[in-house]
């Protein structure tokens, strides 16, 4: 079962407690909550800060992270809590697509005279990561400082996965051929024209001006991947636009199996893994404890060995020597924390014309409330009488919207709500 977190009276982390034990604490009145996510009590007495050994362990992947703490007692190593964190790399590389298409629209504009800017770019240099890929380190960097603040954490322990690539893609590479890539001895677009028999690969036409095509397009997730390019006329080009290969193609199974067959799965997930893991060692280092890493066989050999099912706090359990036996008991279930980011500076969102449709943003606060906190409301009166328990979204007016688990209520008035915890950049399940 998942344990709680213990906090003393000077809010130095404690050894967490089984949730029996935080109730009986809870009901004689000798500590009160200090949080819901993870659920966190703070004695209201004692002093005391006498801990024992635990080890923190990440299992990084490129959508969801594994987090989980285990405790070594006398009986044996314990699994005391686990966590799934889903991180929202994508969503950063969607808006930063968004937010270059944009720039080049009005770039391209016959407005006003504006002169060109490019020289303020700024070097990016040394060690530069892409937005996408620090936001799943940030994650990983937030909740280690968390769970130190909660928890007596003695020692990090850390999955280094590498995937090869070339090797995923072509089983019997060897020797030089590593060197050699996809295009070796050929420019992008005559290799292109030999893949595809300098045909339309959508309607076979020959002897017209092809142009190189996307069959994911990039809007959709697509990459640049030779494996993710194809040659097809003018036509068939503006026809498909942005749409999936398997609607534009709908009509023509023997045409969209061909393809697909020579087209191959994106590894973006691995270079997104390949790329984060020794920026999230170095970064667990800076704590100043003990991190030791490990490889993925290893985890694996150890979570098969006692049969645990597959799942990312588990393999996080399950990570380096210490996994290899471990206790989780039946009932634990891990929390699910997803990363939504805090907000956004667009001033008013704008309609399919590209104009305003709202006003600028006016206030974030509102009778102490912000958009995002976790409140619960007592209605005692009128048409929505009950209790709700969710996500607030303020309005001006006092009146506020609550996401529930069943729905959004609509028009809770601020007089009714108490803040149950402040907006993080997280939700939880």
């Amino acid at each position: 079962m998942q344990r709680v977190f213990v906090l003393n009276l000077r809010k130095e982390p404690l050894m967490p407690c089984h949730p029996a034990r935080a109730r009986e604490l809870l009901r004689k009145k000798k500590a009160k909550v200090f949080r819901m996510y993870p659920f966190t009590i703070i004695l209201i007495n004692k002093t005391m800060n006498n801990t024992q050994p635990i080890e923190i362990k990440f299992d990084p992947g490129s959508k969801t992270t594994g987090i989980a703490l285990v405790g070594s007692f006398e009986r044996g190593k314990v699994a005391l809590f686990g966590a799934n964190l889903e991180h929202r790399g994508w969503q950063v590389k969607k808006g930063l697509d968004a937010r270059r298409a944009f720039r080049r629209s009005r770039r391209n504009r016959k407005n006003r005279y504006r002169p060109p800017r490019f020289d303020n770019r700024r070097n990016k240099g040394k060690g530069w990561f892409a937005p996408s890929i620090m936001s799943r380190v940030d994650n990983i960097e937030t909740w280690m400082r968390r769970l130190m603040s909660y928890c007596p954490i003695t020692s990090v322990c850390v999955e280094m996965v590498r995937f090869d690539t070339q090797q995923m893609e072509k089983p019997e590479i060897s020797s030089v051929e590593y060197q050699q890539g996809t295009l070796f001895g050929y420019e992008l677009r005559e290799y292109l024209l030999e893949k595809w028999k300098r045909k339309c690969a959508y309607c076979g036409k020959e002897g017209v001006p092809l142009q190189i095509e996307h069959i994911q397009p990039k809007s959709k997730g697509g990459s640049n991947r030779v494996s993710n390019l194809a040659i097809a006329c003018e036509k068939c080009n503006q026809k498909k636009n942005n749409m999936p290969i398997e609607i534009f193609l709908k009509n023509k199974p023997a045409v969209l199996k061909k393809i697909l067959s020579q087209a191959k799965a994106s590894l973006r997930d691995v270079a997104a893994v390949n790329s984060v893991r020794i920026r999230t060692k170095k970064m667990l280092e800076k704590f100043g404890l003990p991190v030791s890493s490990w490889s993925g066989g290893r985890t694996k050999f150890n979570r098969t060995n006692q049969g645990y099912e597959k799942d990312h706090w588990i393999d996080a359990v399950c990570v380096g020597e210490t996994g290899a036996n471990v206790l989780i008991e039946k009932d634990t279930k891990p929390l699910m924390i997803k990363a939504m980011g805090r907000g956004s500076r667009q001033m008013c969102l704008p309609d399919k014309f590209g104009f305003p449709r709202t006003k600028s943003k006016s206030v974030k606060t509102v009778k102490g409330f912000r958009t995002g906190d976790i409140v619960m409301a007592v209605v005692t009166k009128g048409k929505k009488i009950g209790k709700y328990i969710g996500r607030v979204a303020i309005r001006e007016t006092g009146n506020f919207n609550i996401k529930t688990s069943s729905g959004i209520v609509q028009g809770i008035n601020w007089k009714y709500c108490s803040l149950i915890q402040s907006e993080d950049g997280y939700t939880y399940g």
